[in-house]
């Protein structure tokens, strides 16, 4: 088959963009052709990328409707595969297509003007469906703009409306959790359209198990975003009261803010805030690391980072947020903390780091689990029998956006 993804972005950024390549890639394993309509370079290991999409159509700026109809056209895809898309003008001319579309729901963004389903300043979850409820009192209208000239930015509801009602065309949605197919449902998508297809991370060779050292490792691998907590993990961290190393590894608008509170803990020399680098470096310091850390106060989708660190048989310690409590086990394969509970999490981490011998029995749990449940063969061969589901079904009439 000819897959065409679309992406608001090309290059590496977070957990979307590492399984969109990680699909690709196995999905030319199996003998598809991948080509990808792309918004802007995010200048991070792109290598990668050129290597995997031979064909590349830039979306430009703005996009504009008829280039994505001609590219449509040219490439003849089978399935356009969607996954981050905004920009209606898009969604609409992708519609028009008349292609066969599955969409990839990689977070909330869909249905929520702010993105991620919580409050920035009070940072409350919130539980709503997408009403004008996102107007007044949310006030989402106006959101952070990282990147842009000016902090803040203005969102239309009335896009977002029209936003969910293209998606609503599409033939397929697929999500990582249950909980992620109720945010769907609670928005008025039919179940009949929404598959769980959790984007397992590529597999690891049974050599790569940490050694579970007596440098007491913590790692923590995500956007350095306000909604994933590494704030509050700083907190949590300067109450463990035995001797050890974090290694922060990701790059975003709240490094600044968590690098200097840091300091003002007095971790500075414990807590090694690495950027952005390559998930092979990431794996290096998985084989030494006796806990993996997931302190996210937003609704995790899935939290794909915690099902990597289990593949190195290291236990994971997170606050119980959105569809985390799906794939950790409270006591199996580490540990679930109540949503915002520094305390408890220090408690937790230092446990681990104490008992090397329950890090490795909750390790080798975590492992187990995901190779019995999380397969990436298993995942990637879901994916291309749902493709060819789809492109044997007549796209439906299109409706009036």
């Amino acid at each position: 088959m000819k897959l065409l993804f679309v992406h608001e972005c090309f290059g590496a950024l977070g957990g979307a963009e590492a399984n969109i390549l990680a699909s690709a890639t196995g999905l030319q394993k199996l003998g598809h052709s991948v080509g990808i309509l792309h918004g802007p370079s995010t200048g991070n290991q792109e290598a990668s990328w050129l290597e995997t999409f031979l064909l590349r159509y830039p979306l430009g700026e703005p996009a504009d409707a008829g280039h994505v109809g001609q590219v449509i056209d040219a490439y003849q895809p089978d399935i356009i595969y969607v996954h981050k898309m905004r920009d209606v003008k898009v969604l609409r001319a992708l519609a028009a297509s008349g292609r066969p579309i599955i969409r990839m729901v990689h977070d909330h963004d869909l249905y929520c003007m702010r993105s991620y389903k919580y409050n920035y300043f009070t940072r409350r979850i919130c539980e709503r469906r997408a009403s004008l409820f996102c107007v007044i009192p949310c006030a989402a209208f106006v959101t952070r703009n990282p990147g842009g000239r000016a902090p803040f930015k203005w969102v239309s509801y009335t896009a977002k409306r029209s936003e969910l009602r293209w998606n609503k065309h599409f033939q397929r949605l697929i999500v990582a959790t249950q909980y992620m197919k109720d945010q769907l449902l609670h928005n008025g998508f039919p179940a009949d359209k929404i598959e769980i297809h959790p984007p397992v991370p590529d597999g690891l060779g049974p050599d790569r198990i940490s050694t579970f050292g007596e440098r007491n490792r913590i790692v923590f691998a995500g956007q350095l975003i306000r909604g994933k907590g590494v704030d509050l993990l700083l907190e949590a961290l300067a109450q463990v009261q035995v001797p050890f190393e974090c290694h922060i590894f990701g790059e975003g608008n709240h490094r600044s803010f968590c690098e200097q509170r840091c300091r003002e803990l007095g971790l500075a020399d414990c807590v090694h805030f690495q950027g952005h680098v390559s998930r092979d470096v990431i794996g290096q310091c998985y084989t030494d690391a006796s806990v993996a850390v997931v302190s996210s106060v937003w609704p995790e989708p899935f939290g794909a980072v915690g099902l990597e660190a289990m593949q190195y048989g290291v236990p994971v310690v997170a606050f119980d947020a959105g569809g985390i409590k799906e794939w950790l086990i409270d006591g199996y394969n580490g540990y679930l903390v109540s949503w915002r509970n520094c305390g408890m999490f220090a408690q937790r981490v230092e446990e681990l780091l104490r008992d090397k011998s329950l890090g490795r029995r909750l390790g080798q749990n975590g492992r187990k689990l995901v190779t019995d449940g999380y397969s990436f063969s298993n995942y990637i061969g879901g994916l291309e029998d749902l493709f060819q589901r789809v492109s044997g079904q007549a796209p439906q009439p299109m409706a009036t956006c």
